[in-house]
């Protein structure tokens, strides 16, 4: 397994990997200020807003319900609510944000990694790509803002390292994919590639990913994953502690991701361990 660690950690010093961070980063987090599942964000939501209790726990139902009968502002509203504070970033958050990583792909709405960008990276240098709601921006799929927060009418050409969160997230602006409408506009078009920046298309080109707090026990997660991925390598990882389901097994296999059997914990104090080296140079 060192062997490995120590492969991956070279490979992400080269920017031959690209990290892929989902909602369990944050369970490497000090002090944890946001909903760190989809459970967890819709008993935040419908805490506050009364919804059938049958969809309370179902995040994408719960925020359906609210943009229908209350208003999408209201989604909005309990959204940022809900992600107001900014979790400490983790030691792994700081080590992956200065590696040699070109493209970081986030999928969960917290503003931790950008925290950890802006301390690791206090020259700036990189811009953040969001998945917009096709409910407030028609026609348009992505915002990009730059390090400081400020909206850019176009990506970058010229270099610049990329956070992209295809789902959205809290910061700069307030933009979420959440509600089930949201998702099935997306899913309509990603097939086909439109929804993903052409930058990060390129990006992915022939290299690998790391999957680091995702789990692949949903059809959401999944057909994600497999779209941001395609036409990357064929060889990739994800450290997933817990027993993979029977259709994780079977995503883990078609994409060529080899399981790391290690509590993310653990994992991250090894790839960190391997990493000094190169952070301190």
């Amino acid at each position: 397994m060192s062997t490995l660690i120590n492969d991956i950690a070279r490979q992400l010093d080269a920017g031959t990997i690209i990290p892929y961070l989902g909602p369990d980063m944050l369970s490497l987090c000090s002090e944890l200020k946001v909903p760190a599942t989809p459970q967890a964000l819709a008993e935040s939501m419908t805490a506050k807003v009364s919804v059938p209790h049958k969809i309370r726990k179902r995040l994408t139902q719960a925020a359906q319900f609210i943009e229908n009968f209350k208003h999408r502002k209201s989604v909005v509203h309990l959204m940022n609510e809900a992600f107001a504070g900014t979790p400490t970033p983790s030691a792994l958050h700081l080590a992956l944000a200065a590696s040699g990583a070109g493209l970081w792909v986030d999928t969960w709405y917290d503003d931790t990694f950008a925290a950890a960008l802006v301390q690791a990276r206090p020259q700036g240098g990189w811009v953040q790509v969001q998945g917009l709601s096709q409910s407030e921006h028609f026609g348009q799929w992505t915002g990009v803002y730059a390090d400081d927060g400020e909206f850019l009418p176009v990506l970058p050409q010229d270099g610049e390292r990329i956070l992209y969160k295809p789902i959205g997230s809290h910061g700069p602006a307030g933009n979420y994919l959440v509600s089930d409408s949201d998702y099935v506009e997306v899913l309509t078009e990603i097939d086909i590639q439109t929804p993903i920046p052409a930058a990060v298309q390129a990006w992915r080109s022939g290299r690998n990913f790391l999957f680091l707090g995702c789990r692949f026990d949903d059809q959401l997660t999944r057909s994600f994953a497999r779209q941001i991925m395609k036409r990357s390598s064929e060889r990739h990882w994800a450290v997933l502690p817990l027993e993979p389901t029977r259709m994780e097994a079977r995503f883990l296999q078609e994409q060529g991701i080899t399981r790391i059997d290690l509590p993310l914990a653990q994992f991250a104090q090894c790839l960190i361990d391997a990493m000094q080296p190169a952070l301190a140079a």
